[in-house]
C-alpha cells in the first residue's frame, strides 16, 4: 500500500475541507467583529483565573475543582432562589423542575470529590503549607445554601466579617425564610393545620421538629391523589435532602482519604467536625412520617 500523502484521496479531501471550510455544513469561520464562543462565556477572564502559589504540579487540581465547586453553587443558589419565590406565589410546577435540578446540581458536586480524591496524602501534605488558612468552610455560597435549606447559625457569619459586602449576602440568607419554611407556609394556605409560630417566627433561629407539621405531611402522603402537588413537592424535597447528604459524606470521605484526622486549615476540627454536620436533618418531618405511615 502507498504511503505518498498526493495518492490518498481521503488525505486530500481533509486538507480541501480545512482550506475550504467544506463540510462544516455553514459554521462560522470568521468571527472579525462577532461575539464568539470565548466572548459570551469571557473565557479569557475564567481561564486566567487560576493562580497556583507553588511549583507543585497538584495545585492546579485543588483550585480548578474548588472552583468549579463554586460555579455549581452559584447555580444552585440561583435555583433555590427562583424555587423559593415559586411557593410564595403557589407556583408549584415551576418550582419541581428547580429543586430537580437543584438535586442534579448535587451530583455533580459529589462526583467533583472523585477527581480531587486522586490527590494522594503526600501530594497534599506538599501542597498545604501554600494554603494559609483558606479553607472551604469559608465558602459564604455553601453558607448560604445551608441557611436556604434550613441549617441556620448565627455564628458562621463571624467567618464574613472581614468582608463587608459578603457578610450582608450571608447574613440576608441567614434572616430570610428558608424553602422549607415557604413549604410549611404553602401547606398552611393549603389548609392544614399549621401552628401560627411556624408561619411568623424568627428566621434566623434552625427550626425544631413539629408534629403538626408532620401532621400534615402525613395527610398527603396518605392520600396523595388528593395532594398530588404537595405530594410531588415533599418527594423533590426528599430527593434534595438525600443529594445533599451524598455531597456531604463524599465529602468526609474525601477528606479522611487525604489527611486522616488532622485538622482543617480553616481550624475546624477536620474530619469529627464533618461527621457531626452528616447528622443534621434539614426536613425532619419529612423524613420521621417514613416510619409512621
Amino acid at each position: 500500500m502507498s504511503t505518498n500523502r498526493d495518492d490518498d484521496p481521503a488525505a486530500g479531501s481533509a486538507e480541501r475541507a480545512a482550506a475550504t471550510g467544506d463540510g462544516f455544513e455553514g459554521a462560522r469561520l470568521d468571527y472579525r467583529g462577532q461575539m464568539s464562543y470565548g466572548d459570551y462565556l469571557r473565557l479569557d477572564t475564567l481561564l486566567d483565573a487560576q493562580h497556583p502559589r507553588s511549583t507543585d504540579h497538584n495545585e492546579i487540581l485543588f483550585i480548578i475543582q474548588h472552583q468549579t465547586s463554586e460555579l455549581w453553587m452559584k447555580l444552585a443558589l440561583h435555583e433555590l432562589r427562583a424555587a423559593r419565590e415559586c411557593l410564595r406565589a403557589d407556583e408549584l410546577q415551576p418550582a419541581f423542575k428547580m429543586l430537580a435540578r437543584v438535586s442534579r446540581i448535587m451530583e455533580q458536586l459529589v462526583h467533583a470529590w472523585d477527581v480531587l480524591a486522586t490527590m494522594t496524602p503526600t501530594e497534599y501534605s506538599t501542597l498545604r503549607p501554600h494554603l494559609g488558612v483558606s479553607s472551604g468552610f469559608q465558602s459564604w455560597q455553601y453558607r448560604q445554601i445551608e441557611f436556604m435549606l434550613g441549617n441556620k447559625n448565627a455564628v458562621m457569619l463571624q467567618a464574613h466579617e472581614h468582608r463587608p459586602e459578603i457578610h450582608a449576602r450571608v447574613a440576608q440568607a441567614l434572616a430570610e425564610p428558608s424553602l422549607y419554611d415557604e413549604a410549611i407556609r404553602l401547606l398552611s394556605r393549603r389548609g392544614f393545620d399549621i401552628d401560627a409560630g411556624q408561619l411568623t417566627r424568627d428566621w434566623t433561629l434552625p427550626r425544631a421538629f413539629d408534629a403538626a407539621v408532620e401532621a400534615a405531611w402525613l395527610a398527603v402522603y396518605r392520600d396523595p391523589a388528593r395532594h398530588w402537588a404537595l405530594y410531588e413537592l415533599a418527594e423533590e424535597l426528599v430527593d434534595l435532602e438525600d443529594a445533599f447528604r451524598q455531597w456531604r459524606f463524599r465529602h468526609v470521605t474525601t477528606v479522611e482519604r487525604i489527611i486522616g484526622f488532622k485538622p482543617g486549615t480553616g481550624g475546624t476540627a477536620g474530619v469529627p467536625y464533618l461527621r457531626k454536620m452528616l447528622d443534621v436533618v434539614l426536613f425532619p418531618e419529612l423524613w420521621k412520617l417514613r416510619t409512621d405511615l
